[in-house]
């Protein structure tokens, strides 16, 4: 066989028959990777060696920008962390051409039970410090679902899970950011502290400055989340009670929706209990064999009636990893079969950064076509009228609903009203779309103008077709661009963010 005919029969594999090497290989060395994460993240934190390392740490950040600043500056400033690294399924283009600062910031720094926060670093995952804090009978406040979501991501980013319609977004219940500047300086910033600066960070994508540490929020723990699941049958129920349930003075601390159809879907609440009680099952999710959670969810659909569940806490906050969601049962078609899940279960699942490193560019063709990951942000009232569109434009089910407010703060993300807050709603559609007519392009950017039309926002992890001008329509800059005139040499050092999220600086 010739390199070429080798080449090519490798890349078949890859792209027919991608459970092979994902079986093979990748299962075993996320295993592997995970096992060894864990112990040394255990013993870093029980050590207290992570504080100490972390100002040596931040210095070295300093000095590498501090190097950039002596030499002509002809480039940009980034992370060095390899696209294929980040949860987002695209990778950034412009890191072969920018100046990559090393930052190996990986550790909890503190538990502060006191004053109820945790100090950590940007590359803690929400798996780790979940882990962390569970022993302590704590947790973060909002837990976004995957395990291997960062905190630097999601303050940088943004993150919403279905405690969001009490708590916020990620960035809501963030107490203090610690930066490296582009002229090498460290800050910190909170609401009272360099407020402008604090207010500016989330959503920023890493373009005013590089965040070593972040202070967050903790909330007492319970054992038990007790979840009930109400299926319905008709769009405008569903709609009106998922609005309903977010309104409440007093909701349910947890609350989401899963589509399967444009007019069926499994509405869940929940609440953090101590004990299991005699209106329901134990139902331990996070087990090696359990059937993936989206699954276990479509079955309260078809029998059509509402029941109720006791999930362990940290089973709950990860239900959807195992699966990604439902995007794993198209890499690995028998993935929840139960004889694969009580075999091989304990594997599960493979990391994305492998995933995204054996990619071959056929695959990324593929998904350019025919596949879509998109999370749309909208105010709750709009909810049903969105779901129409996104059936005309993608029809991809499941579709993720969750509510979460938006506090009217100074930033990004301004909201179009005087009140305290507005609730919307998270569109999460991830799948290859069915709709009649759909291409890639034009589809999504008619979906991206009826949102920015309804006063609502596009994550920005996923492929964003919006023009600069409709870009900086549908986010204020007003702050943004007063603290990167204000910061030192910030527009030297670092595009607009526009510059690092649109399509065209992404592959």
């Amino acid at each position: 066989m010739t390199a070429i005919e080798t080449e090519t029969f490798l890349e078949y594999i890859l792209v027919e028959h991608r459970w092979i090497i994902v079986m093979v290989a990748l299962l075993p060395i996320s295993l592997i990777w995970k096992i060894w994460s864990t112990f040394r993240n255990y013993v870093v934190f029980k050590l207290n060696s992570a504080p100490k390392m972390h100002i040596k740490k931040v210095k070295e950040v300093q000095s590498q920008v501090k190097a950039w600043l002596a030499g002509d500056r002809s480039t940009r400033l980034c992370t060095a962390r390899p696209g294929w690294q980040a949860m987002s399924f695209r990778q950034g283009i412009y890191k072969k051409t920018f100046t990559n600062i090393k930052v190996n910031l990986v550790d909890v720094l503190e538990v502060d039970m006191e004053n109820m926060t945790v100090r950590c670093e940007p590359l803690v995952t929400m798996g780790q410090l979940s882990r962390t804090l569970e022993p302590l009978g704590l947790a973060l406040a909002v837990v976004p679902e995957l395990d291997q979501l960062t905190v630097g991501g999601l303050v940088m980013g943004t993150g919403v899970e279905s405690s969001s319609h009490i708590y916020g977004l990620f960035q809501h219940f963030c107490l203090q950011y610690e930066l490296v500047l582009a002229d090498g300086s460290v800050v910190t910033c909170s609401k009272d502290e360099n407020p402008d600066l604090f207010y500016a960070v989330p959503w920023s994508y890493g373009t005013l400055g590089f965040l070593t540490s972040a202070v967050i929020k903790v909330v007492p723990a319970k054992k038990y989340i007790r979840l009930e699941y109400r299926p319905y049958n008709k769009l405008s129920e569903l709609s009106h009670h998922f609005i309903e349930e977010s309104l409440k003075d007093k909701p349910h601390e947890f609350i989401e929706a899963l589509l399967f159809t444009k007019n069926s879907g499994v509405l869940m609440t929940g609440n953090m209990v101590d004990k299991i009680g005699d209106d329901g099952k134990f139902n331990p999710i996070g087990k090696w064999y359990a059937e993936w959670f989206f699954k276990q969810v479509e079955r309260h659909l078809t029998n059509n009636r509402t029941a109720v569940e006791y999930i362990p806490l940290r089973d709950y906050y990860h239900r959807h990893t195992r699966s990604f969601f439902w995007e794993l049962q198209d890499i690995i078609p028998f993935g929840n079969h139960p004889i694969f899940r009580y075999l091989l279960g304990w594997l599960m699942p493979p990391e994305v950064s492998l995933l995204k490193l054996t990619q071959p560019e056929a695959v990324t063709k593929l998904y350019d076509k025919a596949h879509v990951i998109q999370d749309m942000l909208v105010p709750v009232e709009h909810l049903e009228k969105a779901i129409d569109v996104f059936h005309d434009e993608f029809e991809v089910y499941p579709i993720w609903l969750c509510p979460f407010r938006v506090f009217n703060h100074p930033g990004q993300l301004k909201i179009k009203t005087n009140a305290d807050s507005q609730m919307f709603v998270d569109i999460g559609v991830y799948g290859v779309p069915k709709a009649k007519g759909y291409e890639t392009v034009p589809s999504t950017r008619r979906i991206e103008a009826f949102v920015s039309k309804h006063d609502g926002f596009q994550m920005l992890y996923a492929d964003t077709y919006t023009t600069r001008e409709e870009f900086r329509a549908m986010f204020d800059h007003t702050l943004y661009d007063k603290v990167r005139d204000s910061l030192p040499y910030c527009k030297d050092a670092f595009p607009e963010i526009y510059g690092k999220v649109n399509r065209n600086v992404r592959k």
